[in-house]
């Protein structure tokens, strides 16, 4: 049986116009493919508003990292190293 509570979630805020999601895409496909034990999921506020609202997402990018079901951090604006760091912080 799997174990979902040790599940690591990076939530991607994100809308088709907005430029600084574009400029940080590639860094979160980077990331994506080093911290394989983390789920990352993509979210286009535009499309999802009622679960943007939910985790009061106002500015694009926002990135909402989940640890056990529950929101460990969040990292608001298209800022690498910060997200990185962050992702790093939560990893165990």
């Amino acid at each position: 049986m799997h174990e979902t509570c040790s599940i690591k979630i990076v939530i991607d805020f994100t809308a088709s116009w907005c430029g600084p999601c574009k400029f940080i895409q590639p860094a979160i496909n980077e990331f994506a493919e080093k911290y394989t034990d983390i789920e990352f999921i993509k979210i286009d506020v535009d499309e999802m508003n009622n679960v943007a609202q939910e985790f009061k997402v106002h500015v694009m990018p926002t990135f909402i990292l989940i640890k056990r079901g529950k929101e460990v951090d969040k990292v608001v604006g298209a800022k690498k190293e910060d997200l990185q760091k962050k992702i790093e912080k939560h990893r165990f």
